[in-house]
């Protein structure tokens, strides 16, 4: 349940959010208007999606521990969540992005794939006891969170840009907070590299350390 709590706040404080960008692109020129607008209204859609697949793939595994549907019923849905969850995912390729916020939507992109990560790892713990899995999963999720509340805030600046009045800018974090938090996203992406790959000599464990790397200087504030 606590999974779902803070997937669901976080969900909530993004649509808040886009619903006032969307109505900061409705001050802009005409031509970005509409191209503001739509984009808005297909993010929040996103997110939403995501917010809901999440409640249902937690009261999914609710029912079956009150014996409401069986083990391979459960095992049934699981994979359709694995699916529709990449599907969703697919969706921000889609977007047409002002430039502004390609940074938050990716940020956001990632947040969802970490959280698919996790709901796969919570799959398996869930399918064969293994409780390292359980581990990888809430470690995910934790991941997941972070990542999420950085596009609020690369979001939150994003949106500060190109409002009308002033009152944006005070939702901005201080560039010191956000910097730790690129810090401390990038360390996790450097932890999963070392879980990933194990050894130092495997070239996908450099380019893997790289990225990460690179990563943290693209957005430091």
């Amino acid at each position: 349940m606590k999974k779902i709590k803070i997937q669901n706040i976080t969900i909530a404080a993004v649509a808040i959010i886009l619903v006032v960008a969307v109505i900061a692109y409705s001050y802009s020129a005409d031509q970005t208007k509409q191209k503001g607008s739509q984009f808005g209204k297909e993010l929040e859609q996103i997110q939403q999606d995501v917010a809901e697949l999440q409640t249902r793939f937690y009261s999914e595994k609710t029912k079956h521990d009150e014996g409401d549907i069986s083990k391979e019923e459960l095992s049934e849905y699981y994979k359709k969540h694995v699916n529709r969850f990449e599907k969703i995912i697919s969706r921000y390729d889609k977007l047409s992005i002002p430039e502004s916020f390609v940074s938050a939507v990716a940020l956001f992109k990632i947040s969802s794939e970490t959280q698919l990560a996790s709901d796969i790892e919570y799959i398996r713990w869930i399918s064969t006891g293994d409780e390292s899995a359980k581990v990888r999963s809430d470690t995910q999720i934790q991941e997941s969170y972070d990542y999420e509340n950085l596009g609020l805030a690369v979001f939150q600046r994003a949106k500060a840009g190109v409002t009308a009045f002033d009152e944006a800018e005070k939702f901005s974090p201080p560039s010191d907070i956000l910097g730790q938090k690129v810090i401390q996203i990038s360390e996790n992406m450097k932890d999963r590299c070392y879980r990933e790959f194990k050894s130092e000599s495997d070239p996908e464990w450099l380019d893997c350390i790289n990225d990460a790397k690179e990563w943290k200087i693209k957005h430091l504030p």
